[in-house]
């Protein structure tokens, strides 16, 4: 792969010999839903070198309001702006993404820089961890450089309340929650008001696209979502419209182009149900 080439999975080693491209920029999207100032103090103490941090509520999210999740889908001109502070050339910057949750917050990250229209962006394999095991980190926080970045907004991506209960029983559409089979079940609810899922919903949980090191089962993908990949659409949702992103990137790995997101998910589908 050269500097110039799309590509979903970036390989620890190809990054290790790139890390001084000028059209290169590694963000590091650590972070812990227990303790949202944990990602940030991970990357202060050590990071891939080069890498600048962005952060899930603060960067890759609104602010939360009654409806729309716990994670509401940021505003695109803010991050644009953010990006071009860090020096990312819309279009021809390639971006690499990675994290320590098994591509939780990196590919969400990912999703929306596609979503706004630059799609020069992958995921480590093997995350930070992967990494620390074999190359070197550093604390040093790089210098930022004037970048540029105007979106342009793939609205196809996404859809909202609307659109899912409009569309989700349809011939042809198939509704996908990403979360773990209990919460899909409803046997366990850490998180949310109500237990349970979308009426219609059927299970793949995101955290089959990868092992438990984090790297990407790749070869299994194609496989994985055989049973729906005639569909005219797919839409994905967990809980609040982050670790969904993980099973649109599976989508994209098995050449699958009719994902898209429902980005209030199981949070702002429960909004509505208390308010009844």
């Amino acid at each position: 792969m050269n500097i110039t080439s799309t590509n979903l999975l970036i390989d620890p080693e190809w990054l290790a010999n790139h890390l001084s491209d000028p059209n290169l920029i590694i963000i590091d999207c650590r972070f812990s839903l227990a303790d949202p100032e944990l990602g940030n103090k991970q990357y202060q103490e050590s990071h891939i070198p080069g890498a600048f941090y962005l952060d899930l509520n603060q960067d890759l999210s609104s602010p939360v309001q009654k409806h729309g999740g716990r994670h509401p889908l940021p505003d695109p001109n803010q991050l644009a702006q953010k990006l071009a502070t860090i020096g990312v050339k819309y279009q021809e910057t390639l971006i690499v993404a990675y994290d320590d949750s098994r591509f939780a917050f990196a590919s969400r990250l990912w999703w929306l820089l596609t979503y706004m229209g630059h799609e020069k962006v992958g995921l480590l394999d093997g995350g930070f961890s992967g990494w620390q095991k074999e190359y070197s980190v550093t604390n040093k926080i790089p210098t930022q450089n004037h970048g540029f970045f105007q979106p342009q907004i793939q609205q196809k991506m996404v859809v909202d309340i609307e659109t899912v209960k409009a569309k989700k029983d349809l011939s042809g559409v198939v509704l996908v929650d990403s979360r773990d089979s209990d919460r899909y079940l409803g046997k366990h609810e850490p998180i949310d008001p109500i237990a349970g899922h979308i009426p219609g919903a059927i299970n793949y949980p995101w955290k089959q696209v990868t092992g438990d090191n984090s790297k990407a089962k790749v070869s299994e993908q194609v496989s994985r979502w055989k049973e729906v990949k005639n569909a005219e659409d797919i839409v994905v949702y967990c809980g609040s419209g982050v670790t969904a992103c993980v099973n649109l990137w599976s989508l994209k790995i098995a050449g699958i182009n009719t994902g898209k997101l429902y980005a209030g998910s199981w949070s702002d589908w429960c909004s509505y149900l208390l308010d009844n």
